[in-house]
């Protein structure tokens, strides 16, 4: 499914307008309707005036309820799984401030247990060494040093044993020419060195080896609950179950492809002597 950052806006609003229509022409009454689908008359309506964004289980009860046709079914599905993403533009986090920005990943990673980062492009600010992360901001605007400071503090939680992280990098992205060939070296040790923390699992990802599908974003998953794409324009955040599923099942599949523990060292190690020389 394809959309533009300004249906996701609208999505919930219609969401809660095409359920009301439906039941009106149904003929049934909000407590009619509620009493069919195991719900609360109040639930039911801050549903309907989009109070309340309802999960996917509520939209297909009541669209059961309604006993609406296929067709309908797939539309008004497609607007509910719409509700549960979020857009958040490039251009819009830069007026807030990048430092909130990073507050809120801060956010993310401490309610989570489980983390997972897909990296095609560039390495992460938690794995980043401090020339890396003032390189890789270098095409944001204003006074970058909040922010570079929230970064290198965030890499603190990579120390928390409660958590476990797994980063699946490309070969592009760590040898991604962000910085001088000596600097990349360093950002490689570096690698190498967090690789060995007891919950901090660095896979690499080798060109050369033929793959099902190419790498499109970056991508996080936190725990089972929350996913997060990048582009150049901004991120999506996805809610929906079935669409953090599928970010998992498409992670699993480049985690068995991937070289991990000493082979990834090995690598790494190898690299980071061809950038010294």
């Amino acid at each position: 499914m394809t959309f533009q950052p300004e249906q996701l806006i609208r999505s919930a609003a219609d969401l809660a307008m095409s359920l009301r229509d439906l039941r009106k022409r149904a003929g049934l009454s909000q407590i009619r309707l509620a009493q069919r689908c195991a719900m609360s008359q109040t639930k039911l309506s801050n549903i309907e005036t989009g109070r309340v964004s309802p999960n996917l289980v509520d939209v297909e009860l009541i669209l059961r309820a309604l006993e609406a046709s296929p067709d309908v079914t797939a539309e008004v599905m497609s607007l509910a799984r719409l509700a549960h993403t979020e857009w958040q533009g490039k251009r819009a986090s830069w007026r807030r401030g990048l430092e909130k920005r990073q507050a809120e990943l801060a956010g993310l990673e401490s309610e989570a247990r489980i983390l997972r980062y897909f990296l095609p492009a560039m390495v992460t600010g938690l794995l980043a060494t401090p020339e890396y992360v003032r390189a890789s901001l270098s095409g944001s605007p204003g006074d970058k040093s909040v922010t570079i400071a929230r970064k290198l503090e965030r890499q603190a939680i990579l120390y928390d044993t409660s958590k476990s992280f797994t980063f699946l990098l490309t070969e592009q992205a760590v040898r991604w020419p962000v910085l001088h060939p000596a600097a990349i070296a360093v950002q490689l040790d570096r690698l190498v060195s967090l690789s060995r923390l007891p919950n901090v699992r660095i896979g690499l990802l080798l060109a050369g080896p033929a793959l099902s599908r190419g790498p499109m974003n970056t991508f996080t998953v936190y725990d089972q609950r929350l996913a997060t794409v990048e582009t150049f324009t901004g991120r999506i955040v996805f809610q929906d179950a079935r669409d953090i599923s599928e970010h998992v099942r498409i992670y699993d599949t480049y985690e068995r492809l991937a070289l991990f523990g000493e082979e990834s060292r090995h690598v790494l190690t190898q690299w980071a002597t061809l950038f010294r020389s």
